[in-house]
C-alpha cells in the first residue's frame, strides 16, 4: 500500500535551508526536484544554488533532450518533452558517475534559445557535496526512469494551482517564439499530458513541497517625537 508523503508549505528561501541540512556527512547527496512542467523546478534549484553557492551544483534533465534531428528521424519532434524524448539512460549513467566520481564531471544543458542541449557546458567538480537535479520525470516507474530515480537521495515535488501553472507554461513559450494561439495549442497538446501523467506519481516522492512567498516586510516608521 502507498504511503502519502509529507506536504509542507515552504517559501524559496526555507526550501533552500531544507536543502543545505542535507550536507550532513562526508560524502555527495544528489536531490531531485520534480514537478510538472511550469512547476517552478528551475526556479526552486535556482534559490537552493543561489544560498549555497559553491556548496551545490545544479544538473538539468532538460540536458538530455533528444537532438531535434533525432526526434525528426523518430518522428517525435512534435511530442518533444515526452518521457520518450530524453536520454533517460544516460541521464541515469552521469548520475551514477556524480555518485561516485573524485573528478570534475562535465553535464549538458539545454539552451532555449536553440532549442537544442549543448554537451560539457557545467563543470560539476569532485568538492562539491549537494547535486540539485530538477526535471519531470524523476519519478516514473517505466523505462530508464527507475535507474534514475535509484541514483537520488531524495526527490522532492512541487505542487502548483493549475492556473498559475499553465499560464506560466504559455508565457514561456510564447517568449521563445510562439504565437499566443500556438503556445496556448502546445500547452494543451503536449505539456498537460505530460503534467497529468507526472502527477499520477507524485506519491512516489519523499516530500511534496508548495511554494509559498516569503513574507512582506512592513516599512519601519519611527514612532513621532514628543511636542514640547
Amino acid at each position: 500500500m502507498e504511503t502519502t508523503p509529507p506536504t509542507v508549505s515552504l517559501t524559496l528561501d526555507e526550501l533552500a535551508s531544507r536543502a543545505d541540512s542535507l550536507i550532513n556527512d562526508n560524502r555527495r547527496h544528489i536531490l531531485g526536484i520534480t514537478g510538472a512542467p511550469g512547476a517552478g523546478k528551475s526556479t526552486a534549484s535556482q534559490a537552493i544554488a543561489a544560498k549555497l553557492g559553491s556548496r551545490c551544483a545544479i544538473v538539468e534533465m532538460d540536458g538530455f533532450h533528444l537532438a531535434n534531428r533525432e526526434l525528426d528521424k523518430l518522428s517525435r519532434r512534435e511530442r518533444k518533452g515526452a518521457p520518450d524524448t530524453f536520454d533517460a539512460d544516460g541521464y541515469a549513467a552521469l548520475l551514477r558517475r556524480l555518485q561516485a566520481s573524485n573528478a570534475t564531471v562535465y553535464t549538458p544543458v539545454f539552451d532555449r534559445e536553440i532549442d537544442e542541449s549543448i554537451g560539457s557546458a557545467t563543470a560539476v567538480e569532485p568538492h562539491t557535496p549537494l547535486i540539485v537535479t530538477e526535471g519531470n520525470y524523476l519519478l516514473l516507474p517505466t523505462g530508464g526512469w527507475p535507474e534514475v530515480r535509484a541514483a537520488l537521495d531524495e526527490v522532492w515535488y512541487l505542487d502548483v494551482p493549475e492556473a498559475t501553472r499553465t499560464e506560466r507554461l504559455v508565457t514561456r513559450h510564447s517568449r521563445f517564439g510562439k504565437s499566443s494561439e500556438a503556445a496556448a495549442e502546445w500547452v494543451k497538446r503536449v505539456d498537460q499530458p505530460n503534467a497529468d501523467l507526472i502527477r499520477e506519481v507524485r506519491s512516489r516522492a519523499d516530500l511534496i513541497v508548495e511554494i509559498v512567498p516569503a513574507p512582506s516586510r512592513q516599512p519601519f516608521h519611527h514612532p513621532a517625537s514628543p511636542r514640547k
